[in-house]
């Protein structure tokens, strides 16, 4: 996009006038658009059958932020978008990702393929089976309603397309597709006559943490009394019925952080007015579990995404979840607790953002949008200590009316694992270190299983396994594992397949050994783990072996379980995170409006492994995500020289650890000294985190710059200090920016926001935060003169540390919007219909004369002579302000130009 907008919009004259019609919108955003034609090449055929099919409007500000899709033959170009904002009836902001030269372009006006065989196809090549698809329902002859296919989790929408693909238009079927295990919400064009996949998004944002090594903790503090914290002590609400949650309560990043308290009433009486377990809008809770208008909090331990529904826990009819929280144990023993701390963070994040602009109107997640604005029915569903996976968070983002899924998982036990297995009696007594699977019964801890070893033998009657000990085929001395612990190899088949096989033969538990030297691992379940109910583990391939040795030799082994630790970590306490992955829907349903959930792209090209080597972007989703986290966990007497690491107690590290990014997030360049340029160096990463943590870096430094000018507030709710101004400006800056930004839109986002800010005094106001802001980027690389290039690419972006011009850099003040050249250059008539007449009262010699529209382009240049009167016709601008440059050897001069 274009660095000059900003100051240009200081000077804009912007009123309030009635509320315009859609139809009225699009007129002025087609208006703007045209007359930028000579540097976009837009066409009017081109933006003929523009649409708006998303407008919010923001409280604070009064913005209107309009998003208008391009169509051709009536068939919407994907992700062809214009983002106009306006302030009554003035177009202060426009970003857009229009296709040029249209009609030359597209490749096919009827469809080859109908939405049935679209969908097979699709589903055939993500993998998922043929689908035995239905139509539901035709919503036009362009759209329709599909059945689950037997392969998604949800109804498939579908609808004809132009995909850009090289420099054609190719018709296509939009689909999506929600997979059965929840691990993909696959958004996908599929070509209309070929029914190859063109293009894939996944609207399920995974944020593994699986690479860093987990280590031992020093602490984990919890109270044992019950403190009262009362939030919001001063605002009360009848409907409200004196609930009360025993949590780790904001800001308290995790248990590593601070003590658990008894917080009461912690409801926002804005964005929550009827409490947090109302669906209806009357008085009264509509349930006594965690559930409510903004979320359904629900264990998922089998890891089916309600096939088997988990359970909530249950405060009563006094809305009381107080219960205990205990380290020493298996987490599920503290399954009501984590479920707890879930529900109430994520009502926390949407109660807190609700009072930025992320409400009703701008797509927020709620059951009932008591408003009336927008699509409710769209609550999270949050699933606690979900059994699909491990060291692991992810959000899914549909449209506004869709139900996103958050996912909490469980992490590794920090420290080194402990002695599961322990022999009595004969040459290997002693105890042997295991690793329990994530499936099955938890190994015991309070008392022993004790029973003798037997060993598993298949006959080898399938074409994939060789060994007769890895139970991969079908068991042939069921007779002698009844009662008994199984000892098995891991072999060709899935560890749930031989663990399965081994409990329906009789075993009650089982070992698997490890078929490498390595250390053993968690066995995923794969897709009949979730039938196994009995304890299982994996010991080494040394100390396997020669238990299986023994065996064979004819000796008896008697062996225990128990589990003494270390345990596992509860991701559900790591309040950070859950702030982190909720703000992936935040980023998402703000960018490129409610209605499109393909606006955050972090790669644009998928294989079996994820995103191909070379094909992630520059999108900064990640970046917005750990910055939610960030701002939600600050606490009074935080410094911005402060180490602050992503996930330190879901990894076990300290709170002063290094966390799960490349560096803890800090303004001394001796902790984080990542710039602009570090995104290059990432180019070779396929995760989005790397590219997000050079963003949240940027914006980071920027809110410790406010906050050092405008203090820190505590109130994270309606507090006015720097961090409060910070985030208003990030939450707006998500609403200005183009689908699919880069650092530059993102960067230009946050400073037209600033020219968009009423909360910010004055002009003097607005010039001194604009200063901080631009001082921040261009520490860090991202100056006036950066240029991100490409959004697709991560290397061919070029960092800059330098400053505004002079006549544009806030650090000098308000833009003057006097006469230019202070008595050389005078303009008249202002306003003018395009005539314009520059009198010169000095002779300046050779110069050019530029108009220049809200959004930095030049939509006139002209080399004239300057002396006496130059005059000029400038004809063909819509109506509105621009700015007019006076150019000479000497410099530039600017005013502003009103076209009547």
């Amino acid at each position: 996009m274009f660095k000059h907008y900003s100051k240009f919009l200081a000077i804009l004259f912007l009123f309030v006038a009635a509320g315009l019609q859609a139809q009225d919108y699009v007129t002025l955003l087609q208006e703007q658009l045209i007359n930028q034609r000579s540097e976009s090449g837009i066409t009017t055929s081109d933006v003929d059958d523009l649409y708006v099919y998303s407008q919010s409007r923001t409280q604070k500000t009064g913005i209107t932020h309009v998003y208008a899709g391009q169509k051709y033959n009536d068939i919407s170009i994907f992700n062809a978008a214009v983002n106009g904002a306006f302030n009554g009836q003035e177009l202060v902001y426009m970003t857009n990702t229009l296709e040029v030269n249209v009609a030359s372009r597209v490749n096919a006006t009827v469809p080859q393929l109908n939405p049935l065989q679209a969908a097979a196809s699709a589903a055939t090549r993500l993998g998922l089976g043929t689908g035995t698809f239905s139509i539901i329902e035709t919503v036009t002859t362009k759209e329709f309603l599909l059945n689950t296919g037997n392969v998604s989790l949800e109804d498939v929408p579908v609808e004809l397309v132009y995909v850009p693909v090289g420099d054609s238009l190719v018709l296509a079927w939009d689909l999506n597709i929600h997979t059965l295990d929840g691990k993909h919400w696959w958004s996908v064009r599929v070509d209309a006559n070929s029914g190859e996949i063109l293009d894939q998004n996944d609207w399920v944002v995974s944020c593994s943490f699986g690479t860093h090594n987990h280590k031992a903790v020093t602490s984990r503090k919890v109270k044992e009394e019950n403190n009262f914290t009362l939030f919001k002590a001063n605002q009360t609400n009848a409907a409200l019925a004196g609930e009360q949650y025993f949590v780790y309560p904001l800001p308290l990043e995790s248990p590593n952080h601070g003590d658990a308290a008894l917080v009461v009433e912690p409801q926002d009486p804005v964005a929550s007015p009827f409490g947090w377990h109302d669906t209806d809008g009357v008085e009264g809770a509509e349930f006594t579990i965690t559930r409510g208008n903004n979320v359904y909090a629900l264990d998922d331990t089998a890891g089916d995404n309600e096939e088997t529904i988990g359970a909530s826990p249950d405060g009563g009819d006094a809305l009381n979840f107080d219960f205990p929280y205990n380290f020493d144990t298996n987490p599920v023993n503290m399954l009501d607790a984590a479920t707890t701390n879930l529900f109430y963070w994520n009502n926390i994040v949407h109660d807190i953002l609700y009072q930025y602009g992320f409400d009703e109107e701008n797509g927020n997640f709620q059951q009932t949008n008591y408003t009336g604005m927008a699509d409710g029915d769209d609550f999270v569903v949050a699933d606690a200590q979900d059994g699909s996976g491990l060291n692991n968070a992810n959000f899914a983002t549909p449209p506004d009316g869709i139900n996103p899924r958050m996912q909490m998982f469980l992490f590794s036990a920090s420290g080194p694992p402990g002695d599961l297995v322990t022999i009595t009696e004969g040459p290997l007594a002693g105890g042997y270190v295991g690793v329990p699977s994530q499936f099955g019964a938890p190994i015991p801890e309070e008392e022993a299983l004790v029973a003798d070893l037997a060993l598993a033998i298949d006959d080898n009657s399938g074409a994939d396994s060789t060994d007769e000990l890895d139970a991969c085929d079908v068991i042939t001395n069921e007779a002698d594992l009844v009662g008994k612990i199984a000892v098995l190899r891991r072999g060709a088949c899935e560890f749930g397949v031989k663990v399965l096989a081994a409990e329906n033969a009789g075993a009650v538990a089982v070992i698997v050994v490890n078929n490498v030297a390595d250390a053993p691992i968690a066995m995923a379940p794969g897709a009949v783990g979730d039938q196994v109910t009995i304890p299982n583990l994996m010991v080494s391939l040394e100390d396997g072996e020669a238990i299986i040795a023994a065996l064979i030799a004819g000796e008896t082994i008697n062996a225990s379980v128990l589990f003494a630790g270390p345990y596992q970590v509860d991701g559900d306490l790591d309040n950070g995170i859950i702030a982190h992955e909720y703000g992936h829907g935040v980023s998402n349903r703000l960018t490129g409006g409610r209605n499109n959930s393909n606006c955050m792209r972090t790669c644009v090209q998928f294989d079996a492994n994820g995103c191909v080597a070379g094909k992630a972007t520059e999108v900064m989703s990640e970046g917005w995500s750990d910055y939610f986290g960030l701002m939600l966990t600050m606490e009074e007497g935080d410094t911005g020289a402060d180490v602050r690491g992503i996930g330190t107690f879901a990894i076990g590290e300290d709170t002063d650890g290094g966390g799960i990014r490349p560096t803890p997030y800090s303004t001394d360049f001796a902790v984080n000294n990542s710039t602009y340029d570090s995104v290059a160096v990432f180019e070779s990463t396929t995760a989005p985190h790397p590219v997000g943590y050079v963003w949240t870096t940027m914006i980071w430094d920027m809110t410790w710059n406010l906050i050092e000018e405008y203090g820190f507030d505590a109130d994270i709710y309606n507090g006015t200090g720097g961090n409060n101004i910070a985030l208003q400006l990030v939450i707006d800056g998500l609403k200005l920016q183009p689908c699919n930004p880069g650092f530059v839109d993102g960067r230009d986002a946050i400073l037209a926001a600033v020219e968009m800010s009423p909360y910010l005094a004055d002009e003097d106001e607005k010039a001194a935060v604009g200063c901080i802001i631009w001082n921040s980027f261009a520490n860090r690389g991202l100056g006036w003169s950066a240029d991100q290039g490409d959004w697709r690419e991560r290397e061919d972006g070029t960092s800059a540390t330098d400053l505004p011009p002079d006549n544009l850099n806030p650090c000098n003040g308000p833009l003057s919007v006097a006469e230019v050249g202070d008595g050389v250059f005078s303009i008249f008539p202002n306003p003018t219909n395009g005539e314009i007449n520059i009198a010169v009262a000095t002779p300046q010699g050779a110069g050019t004369v530029k108009i220049v529209d809200i959004n930095g382009r030049t939509v006139y240049s002209k080399d004239v002579v300057l002396q006496d009167t130059v005059r000029l016709q400038a004809e063909g601008l819509a109506t509105g302000i621009y700015l007019l440059q006076v150019q000479t050897d000497l410099g530039t001069e600017t005013t502003k130009l009103i076209i009547e």
